[in-house]
C-alpha cells in the first residue's frame, strides 16, 4: 500500500469480497531520505501516514517493511548503469520484476497470506489455452498498466489479485471519497520516484560523475553540429533541448556511448520498421513449431499498439517487423507483445 487511492481502494474491494486483508508498505529509502521533501514518493512520510490511515479506516493491520538496500542495488544502480551505457531504462518495470512483486510475495507468505494484491490497472487471469496465468489490459484503457507487468513470473501471477483492473479511475476515486480516505484527492505523479524534483539531468550528474561521456553531435552526413556534455543526457527520438539551429526540426536518431557521438536527423530518420528484442519473457509462449507469428506490439508505456510480425530467433530473442514504421524504438526500453487484450510476452529493445 503506497498510500495512494488505487492501492487503498484495492484493499477495500478485497475485504468487501470476504478476504482477510493486511496492508504492507514497502519502504524504499533510508530513514534519512524518506522525508516530506519527497511528497510524491511511495514511501515519503506523507505516503506512509496515508497508508496507515487507510488501513485504520478499513480496520486491517498495517506493516512497513524496509527494502531500501535491495531497492538501491536492484533498481537505482541498474538505472544508472543503463544510462551510462547509452540506454534509456524503465525503472518501474525493473522494480516490479525484482522488488515489488517478488519481495512483497515473500513478505506476505511470512505473514501467513495466500495472495498479494496491488492497485495496478490490469487484470490477472488463468488461461486454459496456455495452461497458465497471464495479464490482460484493464477495463479503463486510459489507465491500463499491463505494459509494466509483462515480466511477472507464473509463481507471482498465480498468487496475484488485481481488483482495480475492473474499474475506471473515476469510480475508484468515488469509492475512496465515500470511505473518507485521504488519498481520494491526492494527485498522481508520473515522475521517477527516486529522482528528486523530476531533475533527471541533475540526478545523473550527481551519481554518474566519471562515467559521463561527452562528445559531438553530428548530422546524418557526419557533419559536426555541436558538442554535448554527456550521452546520458539524451535519448533516442528526443527533439527538445538540442538547441541546434538547423532550419528544420531534428531528433536524436543514434547514441554511441563508446565514442560519445550523437547522431541527429529529421523525423523520418527516427522511424524504424524492424527491431531486435532480447531477454524475452513469455506468459503465453507461441507454438514451438511456429517461427513466425503475428502480434500487436507496444514500444512505450503510452504507445499505441502496432501490428507486427515476430520472428523467433531463439528462446530469449526475437525480431519484430512492424507493418508500419514506428517512431523512435529506444534501446533499453521494453517491447510488449499482445494478442488482443492479452499480454503474451515482451523483452528489451536492442
Amino acid at each position: 500500500m503506497s498510500g495512494g487511492v488505487d492501492s487503498s481502494v484495492a484493499a477495500y474491494l478485497l475485504k468487501r469480497k470476504g478476504y482477510s486483508v493486511i496492508g504492507i508498505t514497502l519502504k524504499l529509502w533510508q530513514s534519512s531520505e524518506c522525508k516530506d521533501e519527497k511528497p510524491k514518493s511511495c514511501c515519503s512520510a506523507d505516503s506512509i501516514r496515508d497508508a496507515k490511515d487507510a488501513c485504520a479506516k478499513l480496520k486491517i493491520p498495517h506493516y512497513v517493511i524496509d527494502c531500501a538496500e535491495r531497492f538501491k542495488i536492484e533498481v537505482i544502480d541498474n538505472f544508472l548503469d543503463n544510462y551510462g551505457k547509452g540506454l534509456t531504462p524503465n525503472p518501474c518495470i525493473i522494480c516490479n520484476e525484482r522488488i515489488k512483486f517478488p519481495f512483497l510475495l515473500q513478505q506476505a507468505k511470512a505473514l501467513g497470506a495466500d495472495y498479494i494484491a496491488t492497485g495496478h490497472y490490469a487484470k490477472c487471469c488463468y488461461s486454459i489455452k496456455s495452461r497458465g496465468f497471464l495479464i490482460r489490459e484493464a477495463t479503463d484503457k486510459n489507465k491500463d498498466q499491463s505494459y509494466v507487468l509483462f515480466s511477472l513470473t507464473q509463481d507471482i501471477l498465480s498468487h496475484l489479485k488485481l481488483p482495480i483492473g475492473y474499474y475506471n479511475k473515476d469510480a475508484v476515486r468515488r469509492i475512496a471519497k465515500r470511505l473518507k480516505l485521504n488519498s481520494y484527492k491526492r494527485k498522481e505523479s508520473q515522475e521517477i520516484c527516486f529522482v528528486k524534483n523530476d531533475d533527471l539531468k541533475g540526478f545523473l550528474k550527481e551519481n554518474l560523475k566519471g562515467n559521463i561521456k561527452p562528445g559531438r553531435i553530428k548530422d546524418e552526413e557526419g557533419k559536426v553540429l555541436a558538442q554535448h556534455q554527456g550521452t546520458c543526457f539524451y535519448t533516442i527520438g528526443q527533439r527538445r533541448g538540442l538547441r541546434i539551429p538547423y532550419g528544420k526540426p531534428i531528433y536524436v536518431v543514434d547514441i554511441n556511448p563508446k565514442t560519445g557521438d550523437i547522431k541527429v536527423g529529421d523525423y523520418a530518420a527516427t522511424l524504424k520498421r524492424t527491431i531486435r528484442v532480447r531477454d524475452v519473457r513469455w506468459s503465453s509462449p507461441p507454438d514451438r513449431k511456429q517461427q513466425y507469428f503475428n502480434a500487436n506490439v507496444k514500444i512505450r508505456y503510452k504507445h499505441e499498439k502496432a501490428k507486427a510480425k515476430l520472428k523467433i530467433m531463439s528462446s530469449k530473442t526475437c525480431k519484430v517487423t512492424f507493418l508500419k514504421p514506428q517512431n523512435a524504438p529506444t534501446p533499453g526500453q521494453v517491447a510488449v507483445f499482445y494478442d488482443r487484450d492479452k499480454v503474451i510476452g515482451g523483452g528489451w529493445i536492442d
